[in-house]
């Protein structure tokens, strides 16, 4: 194992570190082989309240889904209802979290980090992946040109800034909360995955050093 990781690893523990970033900034990209290197779980808000609205008889979950499909992130009390049953769940006791922009509404950093807690996941630390909007239309024309279907809020122009408006009105008050609290770790993601996942590595061992 490369000692970087062996030292994030070990400083982690079971606790969670949250990635926030604008549409198509590569929170999954980048958050799914991190849990994977940490031999933890990547966790998305989004796949969550897909999955559950699925396998649900019950209508707001339902309903909660169809406005997240629409561009626009699920009401808070739905969130509440579906995130934290799952961070609390028993299969991801012991194991470290790594959160795809979950708590994405000011006011549900407190649900997420009161969870965290409850559940033994203590937050340790959020990444912010930046860049610019110019580079989100660049990805997002690239997304349009590769995918034959796919997500329905990567096809759309107008879905698409919908969410962007969201991150700015509803998601950056969340990251400045967390900011406050002296858990944000910045990001330069404009580069390739691979070289944004090697920023973060060095940016995590160097904040672990210090934390």
């Amino acid at each position: 194992m490369d000692p970087k990781i062996s030292a994030i690893k070990s400083w982690l523990s079971s606790r969670s570190i949250n990635i926030f970033g604008i549409q198509f900034a590569g929170k999954d990209s980048v958050g799914t082989p991190l849990a994977q290197e940490l031999d933890g779980e990547f966790i998305s808000s989004g796949d969550i309240v897909r999955a559950a609205a699925k396998n649900s008889t019950d209508q707001a979950i339902k309903k909660a889904a169809k406005i997240t499909e629409s561009g626009v992130l699920a009401p808070t009390e739905e969130f509440r209802r579906l995130i934290v049953p799952y961070l609390t769940d028993p299969k991801l006791a012991g194991k470290p979290l790594v959160l795809g922009s979950v708590g994405r509404w000011i006011g549900e950093e407190d649900i997420v980090m009161h969870a965290l807690h409850a559940s033994g996941h203590d937050l340790a630390a959020v990444i912010v992946l930046n860049i610019s909007l110019s580079e989100v239309w660049r990805r997002w024309d690239n997304v349009r040109a590769t995918r034959n279907g796919g997500r329905a809020d990567d096809l759309t122009r107008e879905r698409v800034e919908r969410r962007l408006s969201e991150y700015q009105t509803k998601t950056l008050p969340v990251i400045a909360k967390y900011r406050q609290l002296g858990l944000t770790i910045d990001i330069d993601a404009t580069g390739p995955v691979d070289e944004t996942i090697a920023i973060v590595n060095d940016a995590l061992f160097d904040y672990a050093r210090s934390h």
